[in-house]
């Protein structure tokens, strides 16, 4: 259908990330939180508390790469979504076998 919607309304409550085609990683352990990503994310899908951040909203995320080609720390990875959706697959698959064993 593109990126046509019938309903009344706008982008919060649309899922506007769903036809992204990369996605950007988030690693905790070098993240510095400057903030730069949130700054730039043209789509403030950058999730902070408490001047940290936390998170991504891949909800809304169209995977435009603006975060990780600001960070200056490299905490942010653009990876294809694909290989993103197989890798979560696979560790609901193996989370799933160690609950049943």
């Amino acid at each position: 259908m593109g990126l046509a919607s019938l309903e009344p309304g706008n982008s919060v409550a649309v899922n506007t990330g769903s036809w992204r085609s990369r996605r950007p990683i988030w690693n905790h352990d070098k993240c510095t939180h400057c903030l730069r990503c949130f700054i730039y994310c043209p789509d403030a899908c950058i999730q902070v508390q408490e001047g940290k951040m936390v998170g991504i909203d891949y909800f809304h995320c169209k995977g435009c790469g603006i975060c990780a080609e600001e960070c200056n720390v490299g905490a942010l990875e653009l990876v294809e979504e694909a290989q993103a959706q197989a890798e979560e697959k696979n560790a609901r698959r193996q989370s799933n076998q160690a609950c049943s064993a």
